[in-house]
């Protein structure tokens, strides 16, 4: 790793050695404001921080602290993995950091597929590298690391967990999630509650059945598996046509998830139903697929769901960020959960019960629907399904927004996203009698649409409050962050970082990086310090005022 220092060591002179502390469970129920001891910051999913150090007044004299761009060469690395040995400072592809920064005691914890690092969060200096010698397995990301004590977690593209010690970056164990071989693979970021891990896995390749599992954070070992789809005789298995369909029906759960510790419910954003796109084989509304399901992470037991896209054959998972927070509906108190949903629609639900309180369509060109049933599911238009003559869908399977993180603001009561206007066709191409599978059968191009957006959505009443487009047709990258000063940081599509007023849109700074945003940014407190931090390509850059 290259790490360059532009002014830290001028402003500050000998910074302070990083500290290594334990991470204890009351610091993740309730994180101070410096750190960032989860992967959305904290259990809630909001993309919020309460820190004012840098605010709308200041944000103009923002200024580069130090920017680290990570190497994939495994000399002086710490290696372990199944897989064969690597050449001698092999460097097996680039690096794009999509993993968002465990920072605890001074240290930046993340990942990339098969590395692991610990940073000086002051510096930018590496502490240590981890490699992994993979199996294969898809390198498309990697989320990030979960912490639980002095012990880190992260999952590799062929389907292990592996628990590191924070101090050395030394492994403890590693522990196969699933079977590489079947297609699987593993981005998501485990999220430590209590004494539980939680892993997940994608895999849209071969229809093989998804699962949400969660480990012993001390030896790794199974506490309890929840399958995303259901088996014969459980609820749900009528929205299956036989045992065959739901047990190969996908489901996956590739997106951490969120959690309120009052509750004690784990909020699971499940992925989309094998056969992607043909649904013939599959007939009904496939639960629990593309769904929000609560789950009680001591038992893995369902007590909820909510399905936001029946029998989906548009590869629209569910797996954008389910955000909780407090609110009120019609006068009265509500534990509330909010997702703006890939497939164009917002829902807000009741995160005790369950309970639809509002479904509206939050993209003016989703075209796929009919309306929405009484309880808030959307009605799907079959014949927006793929056609042998094309069927002009929006959106596309890219989504009107994605997996990158949004961000809910309590003082502004609005929810912030990237949205996408797209659209594509649908075409059938499978001949009568073929058994289709995964993606086969069916055939999907991408078509102009309007490019894509900064929006900023009313929870009370899911209208558009402002709309931000960018220029060129341009999409954001990467996710967002809010904080109590009175900004929204998000990626322009354009390699610009960039602060926004969240009652208005309107820009108030901006900096220009060497790639587009590739996480979602965070900010800390270290010594008097409020930092800001984003990802963009294989480098970290870190922001304070001068």
């Amino acid at each position: 790793m290259k790490t360059r220092n532009f002014l830290l060591s001028v402003v500050l002179g000998a910074a302070a050695l990083p500290a290594f502390g334990q991470l204890t469970q009351a610091q993740i129920q309730k994180p101070l404001p410096e750190s960032w001891p989860t992967y959305h910051g904290d259990y809630f999913g909001r993309h919020y921080s309460p820190l004012t150090q840098i605010n709308q007044s200041n944000v103009k004299h923002l200024s580069l602290a130090w920017v680290a761009r990570m190497s994939a060469s495994t000399l002086g690395a710490i290696t372990g993995g199944e897989g064969p040995e690597p050449k001698p400072g092999a460097a097996p592809g680039g690096l794009s950091v999509k993993s968002i920064p465990l920072m605890v005691n001074g240290v930046l914890y993340f990942s990339t597929p098969d590395h692991a690092w610990a940073v000086d969060a002051r510096t930018g200096k590496e502490i240590w590298h981890y490699f992994w010698k993979t199996q294969g397995g898809l390198h498309i990301g990697n989320r990030g690391m979960g912490m639980y004590g002095n012990w880190l977690y992260f999952e590799t593209p062929d389907d292990y967990i592996i628990s590191l010690d924070a101090k050395t970056g030394r492994e403890r164990w590693h522990k196969k999630i699933a079977d590489v071989k079947a297609e699987y693979f593993s981005t998501m970021a485990p999220l430590v509650i209590g004494n539980h891990v939680i892993v997940g896995m994608g895999g849209d390749f071969l229809d093989v059945p998804g699962w949400l599992e969660s480990r012993d954070p001390e030896t790794g070992d199974i506490q309890w598996k929840w399958f995303s789809t259901p088996r014969p005789g459980e609820p749900g298995a009528e929205t299956w046509p036989d045992a065959f369909s739901m047990e190969h029906g996908g489901g996956m759960p590739w997106q951490p998830p969120t959690y309120d510790p009052d509750l004690n419910l784990l909020y699971v954003p499940t992925g989309n139903a094998n056969p992607v796109f043909i649904g013939d084989s599959r007939k009904g509304d496939n639960l629990y697929t593309s769904s929000i399901v609560a789950l009680n992470p001591d038992t893995g037991k369902m007590k909820w769901y909510f399905q936001g896209s029946p029998h989906d054959t548009h590869d629209w998972d569910a797996t954008e960020v389910p955000i909780l927070f407090d609110g009120t509906i019609e006068g009265t108190p509500r534990k509330l959960l909010a997702q703006a949903h890939r497939n164009g629609m917002f829902f807000l639900l009741d995160r005790e019960t369950g309970k639809n309180l509002l479904s509206t369509q939050f993209s003016d060109v989703a075209n796929w629907s009919k309306g929405f049933k009484p309880n808030g599911q959307p009605i799907p238009d079959p014949m927006k399904e793929p056609q042998r003559a094309g069927a002009l869908v929006s959106p596309g399977s890219n989504g009107a927004t994605n997996w990158p993180a949004p961000s809910f603001n309590p003082e502004t009561g609005l929810f912030y996203m990237h949205s996408s206007r797209n659209y594509a066709m649908f075409y059938r191409t499978d001949t009568p009698g073929e058994a289709i599978a995964a993606y086969g059968g069916s055939s999907e191009h991408r078509v102009d649409g309007f490019g894509g957006s900064l929006q900023a959505i009313d929870y009370k009443t899911g209208k558009t409050k402002w709309i931000h487009d960018y220029p060129n047709g341009a999409g954001g990258s990467g996710g967002l962050l809010g904080t109590a000063g009175q900004l929204l940081f998000a990626g322009d599509g354009a390699q610009n970082l960039v602060a926004h007023d969240p009652a208005t849109g309107k820009i108030l700074w901006h900096a220009g990086l060497t790639a587009g945003i590739s996480n979602a940014p965070e900010t800390y407190m270290l010594d008097g310090h409020q930092y800001l931090l984003v990802g963009a390509g294989d480098s970290l850059y870190a922001f304070y005022l001068q």
